[in-house]
């Protein structure tokens, strides 16, 4: 079972600045991920907060609600957020960070992650196809 956690402002996707984050919505993201589980023979739960501490929480009871693995788009927490740095580094289940556009290739102040580094890896970029990725990533036994 695999946990999707998306972050502020996501649920503003088809919204906000759609010539960078496109037309579809996280009800869409959601959607496809619930459908690339399934294919991946995963249920995978998402959820989405404006609030860092709900983030938290999720992220302190994914074990204990019997998740495998987190996947997680911190939206604007990524870049100074040491509290969601720390309850994934606090926590033992595998984490992969993904953002729907090249972070890197934005605004300098968006190319240092805090949470990357206790992440198991990072996939920026490759829209909404990154979720898929990131999941995949889990299921591999080397995670």
């Amino acid at each position: 079972m695999i946990l999707v956690l998306n972050g502020p402002n996501l649920n503003r996707l088809g919204l906000r600045e759609p010539g960078m984050y496109g037309a579809q919505t996280l009800e869409d993201l959601e959607r496809l991920c619930e459908g690339w589980g399934a294919e991946l023979g995963l249920t995978v739960a998402c959820r989405q907060s404006n609030f860092e501490g709900q983030l938290l929480e999720w992220v302190h009871e994914a074990q204990t609600n019997g998740f495998s693995g987190i996947v997680i788009n911190p939206g604007a927490l990524t870049h100074y957020s040491y509290a969601l740095r720390d309850a994934i580094a606090s926590q033992p289940l595998p984490v992969v960070e993904v953002h729907i556009t090249n972070v890197d290739a934005r605004e300098a102040f968006r190319h240092a992650s805090v949470t990357a580094p206790v992440c198991r890896g990072k996939i920026s970029g490759l829209g909404f196809l990154g979720y898929r990725l990131a999941m995949e990533a889990l299921t591999e036994s080397a995670l």
